[in-house]
């Protein structure tokens, strides 16, 4: 299994968790409170975290070419569901447990 975090600046991490978990409640399986949500996008398990001003999200699956993918996927969506917030993404990989 393979990993990939990545943490970014935001003014309202809940309402981003919140914001894409609505959005993608439709398509796939969701869980998702103000403090965290989880998202099942197939193949690949998707983790966000609340912070302090921060929001970490988290991606597990087998292929590193649909890692890759999934990274480009959540980090396009959560830039769409900011309002107006530019963020940096500095996906870290690992190798998950």
């Amino acid at each position: 299994m393979l990993s990939s975090t990545v943490q970014i600046q935001t003014s309202d991490p809940s309402r981003l968790i919140r914001r894409l978990c609505k959005h993608w409640s439709h398509k796939f399986e969701v869980d998702f409170d103000d403090h965290q949500g989880h998202i099942v996008l197939g193949a690949t398990q998707c983790w966000l975290t609340a912070g302090d001003n921060s929001l970490t999200a988290e991606l597990k699956t087998q292929d590193e070419e649909l890692l890759a993918r999934m990274e480009t996927v959540v980090a396009d969506h959560l830039e769409r569901m900011s309002a107006g917030e530019t963020f940096s993404f500095a996906w870290q990989r690992a190798d998950a447990p």
